[in-house]
C-alpha cells in the first residue's frame, strides 16, 4: 500500500471534489484492496484508446484522468498546430456518464482555447470519425467504452486524418499527459468556444454511408430484416441509413432501442456473444426474416445471423462477414474494371483467407497490427493507393475510406446489399459464403478468451505470454509448428531452415505459431480489457458445396481436439 500512499493522500486535496474526496474515505475503511486497485497504475492508451473502470483514482475513468489526458492532449495541438486555430470535435455514446465526461472534455479543451464542436446528444463512433474531416478538425475525441460491461467508459483520441492516433503522435500525446499534475488541468470553460452541433453534421455522415454502402442490389422489396442496437448509439443512424437505401421492411426490436448504459435486456452488450443477440433472433425466428444484424453501444461492431442450410438463424463470426463484405466490393470493382492500385487489408489475428481473397482478385493485401487504427494508418501512408475495405476478427468492417475507423452504420447497409442481391438471384448470405470456401479454401476460426482481474491477473497474463515464449508449442493437433512470429522483437523463425526474418510491422506483444498444414493460433493480452486472447484458424479443401456440411464437421472437430490439447475447451 505504501507505493501509492502519496497519491491516494494527493487526491484528498482541495482541488479535488468533496464527491471524490468522500469516496476515497470511504473506501480507507471498507476496502482497501479495492482502494489500492483504483490507485496503483495510470490507465494507458491501448489498441482502442483508454478504457476502463469508472471511479475515483488513476487507474479508473473519471473527470480527472479524462481531465488530464485532454489538458495534455490540448498542450500538443497548440504547439504542433501553433499558428492555426486549433479545432476538436467530440460525440459519446448512450454508457452512464458518458454526456457528463463529453462535457468535462470539452470545457478543458475551451479552458485552452480551442474551438470545440460537441454533439448535443449520443451519436455513433464512426460518424465521429467522419466528422474530424468534414469539420476539418485537427481532432476528435468519443467517449465510449465500445462493447465493454456496464461499469466501463473510455476514451479515443482521433488526430486529423479521422484515425485514432498512432506513432507518432501517441507517444508524443502520452509524454505531455505524463509532464502533468492534475493539478494543471484547466476546467474553467470558455462558453463561446463550445458549439452544439447536430443535424448538419448528422445529414453529412448519412448522405456518405448511404453514397458508399448502397449498390443498388436487387431484391430490397423482398428482404426482411431484424434489427437491434442493444440499447446503443445505431439507432441514431442505422434506421436513416437503411431507409434512404430502400429498406422499408426492417424490424426494430423496440425494447433495446432506447439507449441505456445499464444495458438492462442483456448480459453483455457485445454483438461477438450470441445472447447479446437472443430476442433479435427469436422475433426474426418469428416473422420469418432473412438477417439480425445488432450492433454494440458505439456503433463500430456488428452481428450478423442469417439462416443457414436447414432454415435456421446462425451467428456468423467477423470472419467470415468479413470475407464475403470484401468479395461483394472487389466483384463492384472489377464489373467497373480494376486499375491496379487497388488494396484490401486486415489483421494478424484475422482469417488467412483474406490474402487468398486478394490473390484471386490480383489486388495487394496489406496486414497491420490488432486495432482499426492500423487499418486507418496505412489510409495515410499510402494515399496514392486505394483502399477497397477490410476489416478484422472482431466484428469490425469499413467500407472504403470515407470514415478512418470500423463503421457498422454503412456495414449493416453493406450486408443488406450482399443479403438482398443473393436472395433475389436464388441464393442467400449463408450460400454465398459456402460459395467462398469452395473458390478460395475452407478456412474456419475460433476465438478464446480468458478474463483475469486485477494485479494478480495482469501478473498471471504476463507470464502465460512468458512461457508461451520460453516453452513454445512444438506441434498442433500432431502437425509440427513451422514457423513462429513473435511480434515483440518483430521477427519471423522458420524452425525448419532456422532461418530469422524481421517482420515490418510496429512491435507488439503477440505471438503467433503456423504449423505444416496452415493451422495457426495466436496468444495476445487484450489492449482494452484485463483477458488474454486465442485466435485459431484452421483450413481445409472444399472440392464443392454438396461436402460443406462433412468437412464443416470435419473442422469443428479438429478444432475441438486443439482446444482439449492446449486445455483451452
Amino acid at each position: 500500500m505504501e507505493a501509492y500512499t502519496d497519491t491516494i493522500k494527493s487526491w484528498q486535496s482541495d482541488f479535488f471534489d468533496a464527491e471524490t474526496r468522500t469516496e476515497i474515505q470511504s473506501l480507507e475503511q471498507t476496502d482497501t484492496e479495492k482502494l489500492k486497485d483504483c490507485f496503483y497504475k495510470n490507465l494507458e492508451f491501448g489498441t482502442g484508446g483508454m478504457r476502463g473502470v469508472m471511479g475515483v483514482g488513476t487507474n479508473r475513468i473519471n473527470k480527472y484522468t479524462l481531465g488530464k489526458n485532454t489538458q495534455g492532449l490540448s498542450n500538443y495541438l497548440k504547439k504542433v498546430y501553433a499558428e492555426e486555430t486549433v479545432k476538436v470535435v467530440i460525440a459519446y455514446d448512450c454508457r452512464n456518464n458518458s454526456d457528463t465526461l463529453a462535457r468535462t472534455v470539452a470545457e478543458v479543451f475551451s479552458a485552452n482555447g480551442i474551438q470545440v464542436y460537441l454533439f448535443s446528444e449520443l451519436r455513433t463512433t464512426p460518424a465521429l470519425s467522419f466528422a474530424v474531416r468534414d469539420l476539418e478538425c485537427h481532432a476528435g475525441i468519443v467517449l465510449t467504452a465500445s462493447h465493454n460491461p456496464p461499469e466501463y467508459n473510455g476514451y479515443k483520441v482521433y488526430w486529423t486524418d479521422g484515425g485514432q492516433i498512432v506513432p507518432p503522435q501517441d507517444a508524443a500525446i502520452i509524454n505531455e499527459i505524463n509532464k502533468l499534475s492534475f493539478e494543471e488541468i484547466k476546467f474553467e470553460a470558455n462558453e463561446s468556444l463550445i458549439e452544439l452541433i447536430d443535424k448538419e453534421a448528422d445529414e453529412s455522415f448519412i448522405t456518405a454511408s448511404v453514397a458508399n454502402g448502397n449498390f443498388n442490389a436487387k431484391g430490397k422489396e423482398d428482404f426482411k430484416l431484424v434489427f437491434t442496437s442493444l440499447h446503443g448509439t445505431s439507432i441514431t443512424a442505422i434506421p436513416e441509413v437503411l431507409k434512404r437505401a430502400g429498406y422499408n421492411n426492417v424490424t426494430i426490436i423496440e425494447e433495446q432501442a432506447k439507449p441505456d448504459g445499464n444495458f438492462p435486456t442483456v448480459v453483455s452488450p457485445n454483438p461477438e456473444e450470441p445472447e447479446a443477440l437472443s430476442i433479435a433472433i427469436a422475433k426474426a425466428e418469428e416473422i420469418g426474416a432473412d438477417m439480425v444484424v445488432g450492433t454494440d453501444p458505439d456503433s463500430d461492431r456488428l452481428g450478423i445471423a442469417v439462416r443457414n442450410l436447414e432454415g435456421n438463424m446462425e451467428i456468423l463470426n467477423g470472419n467470415q462477414t468479413m470475407v464475403l463484405m470484401t468479395k461483394f466490393l472487389l466483384d463492384q470493382r472489377k464489373a467497373k474494371g480494376l486499375k491496379g492500385d487497388e488494396y484490401i487489408a486486415s489483421t494478424i489475428v484475422s482469417t488467412p483467407m483474406m490474402e487468398k481473397l486478394a490473390e484471386a482478385y490480383n489486388v495487394e493485401y496489406k496486414v497491420a497490427l490488432t486495432g482499426f487504427k492500423w487499418i486507418a494508418k496505412m489510409i495515410k501512408d499510402f494515399p496514392h493507393q486505394d483502399f477497397v475495405g477490410g476489416g478484422e476478427e472482431s466484428f469490425g468492417f469499413m467500407v472504403g475510406d470515407f470514415v478512418r475507423d470500423k463503421d457498422a452504420v454503412t456495414s449493416t447497409l453493406l450486408a443488406c446489399e450482399i443479403a438482398a442481391n443473393a436472395k433475389a438471384n436464388g441464393s442467400s448470405f449463408y450460400k454465398d459464403l459456402i460459395d467462398c470456401y469452395v473458390d478460395f479454401g475452407f478456412y474456419k476460426e475460433k476465438l478464446i478468451s480468458l478474463t483475469k482481474k486485477g494485479i494478480s491477473g495482469a501478473e498471471e497474463i504476463k507470464q502465460m505470454m512468458i512461457d508461451f515464449k520460453e516453452k513454445p508449442v512444438a506441434s498442433i493437433d500432431g502437425s509440427k509448428v513451422v514457423t513462429v512470429e513473435d511480434y515483440n522483437t518483430a521477427t519471423s523463425t522458420n524452425l525448419v531452415t532456422g532461418e530469422v526474418t524481421a517482420i515490418d510491422i510496429p512491435k507488439s506483444n503477440v505471438l503467433i505459431y503456423i504449423t505444416e498444414d496452415g493451422t495457426k493460433m495466436a496468444a495476445r493480452p487484450s489492449g482494452t480489457e484485463p483477458k488474454i486472447k486465442f485466435y485459431f484458424s484452421i483450413n481445409s479443401n472444399l472440392d464443392n458445396k454438396e461436402n460443406y456440411s462433412k468437412v464443416n464437421a470435419e473442422l469443428d472437430a479438429k478444432m475441438n481436439r486443439i482446444l482439449d490439447e492446449l486445455k483451452l475447451s
